[in-house]
């Protein structure tokens, strides 16, 4: 099967940073599904890993934590699908992603594709919806009131990937007051159209752009990226009691501020349940499928915004590029070997 791959981490400037590749075509075994792998998103920790990991020696590392497709064929235990099932899921971390023909996942974190999406339209999803989903409802736990606070949440980074979903996961399922923050006049208007209550400059000090807001104290803050530029500013604005959370990975976290306010503070990491098969690992086929029923009554929609094409390494060059500006807007997919 054709493949897309590395064998030493380069920069993606480099000749070789990616490759194309023929593997072997995988055999599904116990509750893992063959998909024929129709569309991928290209999300930050495909960057990252392809910065970062050295593969195996001798060995091509696939990277890919985003499809949709069908499929091919199905292990014994397999009991959630069947083939010719449409399909949408990330991955797991320390498995071949999804950068190739035929791909190996296990079931229970895998979803059926929405009906009313085409496959690059739902590949834009799982990742990010998985990840914002978990970090809302699991970690800060929005749908819990914080005493004297203000019923509301601020995303930091509202127009990415992860930032783009939670502001509509938070409309269609809370009555929290959504706040994000944007620095474009493009992304600020992006954030907005998902259902954004306000959007701030985070170019500015947040502190008292919350302020201006005159609103309260927020329970909840949710950093998609560049926290350690702005914790001094989230310590100030959050609520006493509060709750926050984060999803990138600063050099340095200094969470000692929050104790004078008793704010819990909540790291997210959606392959955790794949990583170590923890035995509630089908809550996130579970979650899938409750974002499909969403996007198919109409509640939430799709974060694609553009569609590269085909499937190979000189495409996947180009998009580690754009994800590697950190200036996306929504997600960026790939369609077609």
């Amino acid at each position: 099967m054709r493949a897309v791959a590395y064998r030493t981490s380069q920069p993606i400037t480099a000749e070789t940073s990616l490759i194309d590749v023929e593997l072997p075509t995988p055999t599904a075994e116990g509750h893992d599904l063959l998909v024929e792998v129709r569309a991928v998103s290209v999300n930050p920790v495909d960057v990252k890993v392809r910065a970062g990991v050295e593969p195996e020696p001798g060995q091509p590392k696939v990277l890919g934590w985003d499809a949709a497709g069908v499929v091919k064929a199905v292990g014994r235990e397999v009991t959630l699908f069947r083939p010719g099932d449409e399909v949408f899921y990330a991955g797991a971390i320390d498995r071949p992603g999804t950068n190739a023909e035929f791909h190996l996942v296990d079931e229970r974190i895998v979803g059926h594709k929405p009906k009313s999406l085409d496959f690059a339209a739902a590949a834009a999803l799982p990742l990010t919806a998985i990840t914002a989903w978990e970090t809302l409802f699991d970690r800060v736990r929005v749908n819990d009131p914080v005493p004297g606070a203000a019923n509301a949440v601020l995303i930091v980074g509202g127009a990415g990937g992860v930032g783009s979903i939670a502001i509509q996961l938070l409309r269609a399922l809370t009555d929290l007051t959504v706040i994000a923050t944007a620095s474009r006049p493009e992304t600020r208007e992006w954030a907005l159209t998902l259902g954004a209550h306000h959007v701030l400059d985070h170019g500015r000090p947040l502190a008292a752009e919350i302020d201006q807001l005159a609103l309260g104290a927020p329970a909840f803050v949710f950093s998609t990226t560049h926290t350690e530029r702005h914790i001094d500013e989230i310590v100030k604005l959050i609520a006493p009691l509060g709750r926050f959370a984060l999803i990138d990975d600063p050099a340095v976290l200094d969470v000692m501020p929050f104790k004078r306010k008793s704010v819990s503070t909540h790291w997210e990491m959606m392959f955790a349940r794949s990583l170590f098969k923890t035995p509630d690992m089908i809550e996130q086929h579970k979650l899938l499928h409750r974002v499909a029923e969403l996007v198919d009554a109409g509640k939430i929609r799709t974060t694609l915004t553009e569609t590269l094409g085909p499937i190979n390494a000189a495409t996947l060059k180009k998009a580690h590029r754009m994800v590697e500006t950190g200036r996306t807007r929504g997600k960026l997919v790939l369609t077609g070997f």
